[in-house]
């Protein structure tokens, strides 16, 4: 399985994302915003960063690079395709998911390992956990806080499209504390946290087992290539 991580002018956790993929167990292929070519890439990855330098909103102007009308395809045929942070930020301003982000409520960057529920197993991206299941990702952002419409909220949750949830304290204002939200299909998958920083055993977030032993991120890239196996 070869899977596309999409690096732009700013990105900050691009090579992250390909060694959370190669660690899961399939092929990252770098792509380059500029180009019209997703190479033939099975799934996609927008990592996280401060695109443009975050310049009129985080992740507008990387909505607009030239690879995203072939994100946006590829998305709306069923490719997986999932973003990370600034990643969620440029699904949002691409219209892939709904809502947006905006500056946290403390208007203070936050760096921490947060407690997250996983409230759909279902989609491509968390086929691997259970509905419930309580997990540990690092969480860096200055503009995380999840916002949306009364309706749009009451959609996301109706429809199960809520991924993943803050659990133990809400860290920027999202509305719902919410962390994760997919489309429809749950092929587009966004999230305000980091995964591919809790894959390698000595990297990840503290356990009650050892110091940096959380590897509970891993499990969003081994979803994925699991599903692309089965679909295959």
């Amino acid at each position: 399985m070869r899977i596309g991580v999409v690096t732009f002018p700013g990105s900050l956790d691009d090579r992250d994302a390909a060694r959370a993929i190669r660690l899961a167990g399939a092929e990252p292929v770098a792509l380059w915003h500029g180009e019209h070519d997703l190479h033939g890439v099975d799934a996609l990855v927008l990592p996280g960063g401060f695109s443009y330098g975050d310049y009129l909103r985080c992740g507008a102007i990387a909505s607009l690079s030239p690879i995203m009308a072939e994100v946006i395809d590829a998305a709306n045929s069923g490719m997986p395709v999932l973003g990370i942070c600034n990643g969620f930020q440029m699904l949002a301003e691409a219209h892939l998911l709904e809502g947006g982000l905006i500056r946290n409520d403390h208007g203070l960057f936050i760096c921490r390992d947060q407690g997250l529920r996983v409230e759909n197993a279902l989609t491509d991206w968390t086929g691997g956990f259970a509905a419930g299941q309580e997990i540990t990702i690092p969480l860096k952002n200055g503009e995380g806080g999840f916002i949306a419409s009364a309706d749009t909220l009451e959609r996301l949750e109706g429809e199960g499209r809520v991924v993943v949830r803050y659990v133990g304290m809400n860290p920027n204002g999202s509305l719902n504390d919410i962390a994760g939200i997919s489309n429809m299909r749950g092929n587009v998958v966004g999230l305000m946290p980091h995964p591919e920083h809790a894959v390698e055993p000595g990297f990840g977030p503290d356990t009650t087992d050892a110091m940096r032993s959380g590897t509970d991120g891993i499990t969003f890239f081994t979803s994925v290539i699991e599903r692309m196996l089965v679909s295959a």
